[in-house]
């Protein structure tokens, strides 16, 4: 699995597969653990210039109907992967490591499975491209709304405010 593949199911995996909102908590603290690899990226001074734009984009990732296009931020959601360690030296989804970060926030083995399969099934509809960062915001793109169908989207509201009370 890519590392946008990886990017995904480090958003995506949550505690319980059977409650929705077990699963929306799990999704969110997926997200806000995600979000803080971020910071290391924005060190990486001549590696990656985090724009307005990008920070936008995450902010508002989990919306329903938002449409993330800006190349950039495909490229900041590869680089979180790398410092998460979710991708193999080929550039794939490390499974162990993808599972093993999923059940740290709250994903138990089902769910985190489940999620791993939703980012495999999203690497394989996303059409190939040579450039990385397209390819991986695609991915992205399509582990949202695979994650809206199953209601497991976090609430932005409550994401947001937690983000705010640790600054």
């Amino acid at each position: 699995m890519s590392i946008q593949g990886q990017i995904a199911l480090a958003l995506m995996v949550y505690m319980a597969v059977g409650s929705v909102d077990a699963s929306q908590e799990v999704m969110k603290n997926l997200s806000l653990n995600f979000g803080k690899a971020l910071d290391e990226c924005k060190k990486e001074v001549g590696k990656m210039t985090l724009t307005d734009a990008i920070n936008e984009d995450f902010y508002n990732f989990w919306k329903e109907g938002y449409e993330i296009k800006n190349r950039e931020t495909g490229c900041a959601i590869m680089c979180l992967s790398t410092k998460l360690n979710m991708l193999d030296p080929e550039g794939n989804l490390h499974h162990g490591n993808a599972m093993e970060f999923a059940k740290n926030h709250g994903a138990d083995e089902t769910m985190a499975q489940q999620l791993i399969d939703i980012v495999h099934g999203c690497e394989k509809s996303t059409p190939a491209n040579d450039d990385k960062c397209i390819w991986t915001l695609g991915v992205a793109t399509c582990f949202k709304a695979e994650i809206h169908k199953l209601n497991w989207a976090p609430s932005m509201d409550v994401a947001v405010g937690e983000i705010l009370a640790e600054v």
